[in-house]
């Protein structure tokens, strides 16, 4: 099985990912994109990025997650299913805050080091998922008619 879930930050991909009820491996496309290391995150570049994504989409199974236009098409396309998580702005925007203190205060693990600026950068990606990434992927949602499932959430869920 091979899942692509969409959506801007703080929508619930990580753990709508992580409950799966399918043991299958999980990436989130940022880990191809960043370097993870202790204090600070490097951009990897768009070879090492494209390498690593495309030995994850070679696999038999697995679920990506995370909000990317171009480069993470092929995965969209090889998908059995493309998840398109649609979480209201202001929801979103409560859970970025609730994480980063969770994250601060050592509740909750993170890829990235917590930091106002992270979360100031958190809040712009979270805008420009709602004002240009949002648009573009359902408008050029028409070839995935079959395989997509669109989940639409106005309930506020516990953080």
């Amino acid at each position: 099985m091979k899942i692509y879930i969409i959506r801007s930050v703080g929508s619930g991909k990580t753990t709508l990912a992580r409950q799966s009820l399918l043991n299958i491996p999980h990436f989130k496309s940022d880990n191809f994109v960043w370097q993870r290391q202790s204090g600070e995150d490097f951009r990897n570049a768009e070879p090492v990025r494209d390498a690593q994504f495309l030995a994850a989409i070679g696999q038999s199974n697995w679920i990506i997650e995370d909000v990317h236009i171009g480069w993470t098409e092929r995965a969209v396309q090889d998908a059995d299913c493309v998840v398109f998580m649609d979480v209201p702005y202001h929801t979103r925007t409560f859970r970025l805050l609730s994480r980063h203190d969770k994250q601060k205060t050592g509740r909750e693990r993170s890829t990235h080091r917590p930091s106002l600026s992270m979360l100031r950068k958190m809040y712009g990606w979270n805008r420009y998922f709602e004002k240009i990434m949002k648009p573009a992927f359902c408008s050029s949602w028409e070839w995935s008619r079959k395989k997509r499932l669109f989940l639409q959430t106005t309930n506020k869920q516990k953080n």
